[in-house]
């Protein structure tokens, strides 16, 4: 039994480490780097979409095995490894991007100051990018959408459901997350990051906020929902995580990978993956809990900060469609009426000002 737990222990700390620190950190930016400007909004979401899809495959996995007692976890968590052999394969065939070279071979000046990007990182020019990036993963836990994703099942039975009812309302979210992820694909370098985060924070405050005032009344009243009004707060899930996936999902990853410029992208990008880790952590942690003392309010609290965040786009994020990775500085961050503060100097190891000479 303690052999056992030690290797179940080894395999989930190895599962967090590839999930977390090689895939989240390494392909959002392997595909911002390769993609031509004008679609590097829609190659880059396709690591969302697969994402989606394996949430949909997880949740149809579970739907089906529900009723296999007591083998049907053990098959649950066995089937991940089909998926993760396929990635290990896959890895001896990518090729490296021409960044990526430069950073770790000593192809010009601009290798050496690729050595020290955590020091760069405390420049003034480094932090638009580094806030953005940071506040980007933040807001996207606090919409509440991984609350839900968690506990969707348990959310479910707590408006009325039976179990095999919940299940298979997860999997109906889950495929409106895939299809929704399509739609962002399509629209992204069309419309712009900045108009579909602003409709996404629209829609998602609307739904928020009346499946709180739905469950607020009802509740109250009956202590439960009637058939007709649970099938209304599953819709308004599904209308919330539609706005979800096409916007503050798969556009959380895409802006801060093509922000950063090559002396702190891949830290800088790494620190922003961070804060999504812990937050995520810090929301499943605490979603049940509040959920109990909260109870409908809890929408509420999500709806407020999702008010925040379309004030933050608003006023803080510029718009970077069809700018390429390296014109951002001069196109982007020098011309924003907040950050081109930041931009005009750096410092140097005497603590004197020198004229900023980040490059793209």
């Amino acid at each position: 039994m303690l052999v056992a737990s030690g290797f179940y222990l080894l395999g989930v700390a190895l599962n967090v480490t590839a999930n977390n620190l090689i895939m989240l950190i390494a392909v959002p930016v392997f595909l911002s780097e390769i993609a031509p400007v004008n679609y590097r909004g829609a190659v880059n979401i396709l690591f969302q979409l697969f994402v989606t899809i394996g949430i949909l495959c997880a949740n149809l996995v579970n739907y089906f095995i529900s009723n296999y007692h007591p083998w049907g976890w053990r098959l649950a968590l066995g089937l991940a490894g089909v998926p993760a052999f396929m990635l290990f394969v896959g890895c001896f065939v990518i090729p490296e991007t021409p960044t990526s070279l430069i950073e770790r071979v000593h192809a010009s000046e601009l290798a050496h100051q690729v050595k020290n990007p955590f020091k760069k990182l405390t420049q003034p020019s480094s932090r638009p990018p580094i806030v953005i990036g940071m506040l980007m993963q933040v807001f996207q836990q606090f919409t509440g959408i991984n609350a839900i994703m968690f506990y969707a099942p348990v959310l479910f039975q707590t408006v009325g459901f039976k179990n095999d009812a919940s299940l298979l309302s997860s999997v109906i979210i889950g495929l409106v997350n895939v299809l929704s992820t399509l739609v962002s694909i399509k629209t992204v370098d069309k419309f712009g990051r900045r108009a579909l985060l602003l409709q996404a924070c629209c829609q998602m405050f609307i739904t928020q906020t009346i499946i709180g005032i739905i469950l607020l009344a009802d509740l109250k009243a009956t202590g439960s929902l009637v058939h007709v009004q649970a099938i209304v707060v599953v819709l308004l899930v599904c209308l919330f995580v539609m706005s979800f996936a096409w916007s503050w999902g798969p556009l959380g990853l895409l802006i801060p990978s093509e922000t950063f410029p090559l002396e702190t992208r891949t830290t800088g990008f790494a620190f922003a993956v961070s804060s999504n880790m812990f937050f995520t952590f810090v929301i499943a942690q605490a979603f049940l809990s509040m959920m109990c003392h909260m109870r409908a309010t809890i929408f509420f609290f999500f709806a407020a900060w999702i008010l925040i965040m379309g004030l933050f786009v608003v006023f803080f994020l510029p718009e970077t469609k069809n700018v390429p990775i390296d014109d951002m500085i001069e196109r982007v961050w020098k011309q924003h009426w907040f950050w081109k503060k930041y931009m005009d100097c750096d410092h140097d190891e005497n603590g004197q000002k020198v004229p900023n000479q980040i490059h793209p």
